[in-house]
């Protein structure tokens, strides 16, 4: 615990005047609750022995003076450490997917978006509860305890020994509960990004569960993974409700122990019936606290696991280690020196050589795993080569700052991200809306006439996944993302995948005035989007083993001349 504490320092230590309020509003807690305990000597001796009338109006006044202390006691310590522990856990949930944004794609590929969406609600959310309640009420309890103690040692030290000489029985069973849950705690969470991550499938992949009548089976699938978290979440429970009765049992023994020395001291004529009923109210009131305590400790282990959740990722550092130089010029040159690149121990690129210039029109073609998208990962700076280098404008490409580099890049994926937001805001994505320029880019991807007959132009927001567009209307939509961005590199991996012929020569033509001073790179399988290229490049198991125009490779290569006769 306290080394997960240490670890909320930097979040908590700017909060120094709220602490003192809450510090305040729980000194006037556990002062009212202390108060509770002593008024009843005067209730018990005055009021009701020595029958002192007056005692019927200040002893009245007097409780209601304490309670009114503990629920502004009460009320500040609650909204300010909710001010606090809200605040933190805005800046931490912010801080983790800035940490996830910016990690290296490797580990997003790796791992999967349920588990990563996860961690920033329900192990931020199980934090927000430690940070909001559990600290502030363990400050707080842990004060009243001691309180409550140094006022019972104060009436009566022999009795206050064997009245607290239980406490130590308590310590065995909640360390030992406690470490069961935490692992608990663990296993339920890990659980609980199983059961989103599987509703991330069901809702990303709605089209082919409706296609395939899959339902039955999707519902079973997750059914599984929900009551392995039902059974998981039970151990909890069962676990973490051992702490009450043992309390209760060892609280009983204490008060049963105080009962019997207590009026042994009555009889003897040692304690005035007011001062024991004072001392058995305090030795009652420590073991709500105590009881508390536990409880909470015993919480607290399921948010100190999701905190060593959250942390972990925070603590994860980049293999793809930000460059320093900020890449002004547009990209003129880009070369691969010698380049190989290995994936979980297998062979993805070897020994590239390649250098692309300015206005040049690259096409890659090749079978499926041969490196072609590997190259272009490097080019973004997704991966890193293992051996050799990539060069942009004559500088290695490490040297500059992602951003930066990404900056000078457009690329049109093969899978197709549409935005719930406007169409102007998912063409202009990322940079300011300038209307004229998303209809030009919208004009250059062939898009105009559908966008026209949209109910608002390009202002008409588009649903999850762009559902009220086709699989052809959303690439024209990516295409014309490409264009607005007017990056000096434009890729497009199967970009007119999804269009017809007329179509696709339409953007091609309107492609080539774009491009003209641009370096152009496509990943194609049909022969009209790469025959123009300027130069094609056929990779076979991570090497380019066939260079040359169309024409030439016709000529040269039996493997594109094959694949040629495929593309028809």
């Amino acid at each position: 615990m306290r080394a997960t504490l240490r670890r909320y320092w930097p979040y908590l230590k700017n909060y120094k005047f709220y602490y003192f309020l809450v510090f305040i509003g729980i000194l006037l807690t556990v002062s009212a609750t202390a108060a509770t305990a002593h008024i009843m000597q005067p209730l018990m001796d005055e009021m009701f022995i020595k029958r002192d009338e007056t005692m019927l109006l200040y002893i009245p006044l007097g409780l209601i003076g304490i309670y009114v202390v503990k629920s502004v006691g009460r009320y500040i310590q609650s909204v300010y450490m909710s001010y606090i522990g809200l605040h933190v856990i805005s800046l931490l949930r912010e801080r983790l997917l800035e940490k996830m944004l910016y990690l290296d794609m490797e580990f997003l590929y790796k791992n999967r978006s349920g588990d990563l969406i996860s961690r920033i609600t329900n192990d931020i959310t199980r934090i927000q509860y430690f940070v909001s309640n559990m600290l502030p009420e363990l400050f707080r309890e842990t004060l009243t305890v001691i309180a409550l103690v140094g006022y019972i040692i104060y009436l009566n030290p022999m009795l206050a020994f064997y009245s607290l000489i239980v406490l130590p029985l308590v310590i065995y069973p909640l360390i030992t509960i406690a470490k069961r849950l935490k692992k608990l705690s663990h296993r339920s969470q890990e659980r609980n990004a199983d059961v989103v991550t599987r509703l991330s499938e069901v809702f990303n992949n709605s089209e082919i569960i409706k296609a395939h009548a899959t339902e039955a089976y999707e519902l079973q699938r997750f059914s599984d993974e929900n009551w392995r978290f039902f059974r998981i979440n039970m151990k909890s429970v069962y676990t973490a409700e051992l702490v009450s009765p043992i309390l209760e049992i060892i609280a009983a023994t204490g008060l049963a122990a105080v009962i019997y020395m207590g009026g042994k001291e009555v009889y003897a004529g040692n304690m005035s019936v007011g001062e024991f009923t004072a001392f058995l109210t305090a030795v009652g009131l420590v073991f709500q606290p105590i009881r508390r305590i536990s409880s909470i400790y015993a919480k607290i282990q399921d948010a100190i696991a999701a905190s060593e959740r959250v942390f972990r990722i925070i603590d994860i550092q980049n293999r793809i280690v930000d460059g320093s130089t900020v890449l002004q010029d547009h990209i003129h040159t880009i070369s691969f020196e010698k380049v190989s690149l290995y994936y979980e121990g297998s062979v993805v690129l070897n020994n590239i050589n390649l250098t692309i210039t300015e206005g040049k029109t690259i096409a890659l073609v090749g079978e499926s795993g041969g490196g072609k998208s590997s190259l272009i990962n490097l080019i973004i700076r997704f991966y890193d080569p293992d051996s050799g280098r990539v060069t942009v404008n004559g500088s290695n490409i490490t040297s500059y700052t992602q951003h930066s580099l990404r900056e000078h890049i457009a690329i049109v994926s093969q899978r197709v991200y549409i935005l719930q937001d406007t169409l102007a805001a998912n063409v202009a994505y990322g940079h300011e809306i300038d209307e004229q320029r998303v209809v030009e880019a919208l004009a250059h991807a062939d898009a105009s006439d559908f966008v026209a007959q949209l109910s608002e132009g390009i202002h008409t927001p588009m649903e999850e996944f762009g559902a009220n567009l086709s699989g052809g209307q959303r690439q024209r939509i990516a295409i014309a993302r490409a264009i607005y961005k007017n990056a000096s590199v434009l890729i497009l991996d199967e970009a007119t995948s999804a269009l017809d012929n007329e179509s696709e020569k339409r953007i091609q033509q309107a492609l080539q005035e774009y491009t003209k001073n641009k370096i152009t790179i496509m990943i194609a399988h049909r022969l009209s989007t790469i025959e123009h290229a300027d130069e094609i490049l056929y990779f076979q198991r991570g090497k380019i083993i066939a260079r040359g125009t169309h024409a030439e490779l016709l000529a040269t290569s039996q493997e594109y001349r094959r694949l040629a006769g495929a593309m028809y």
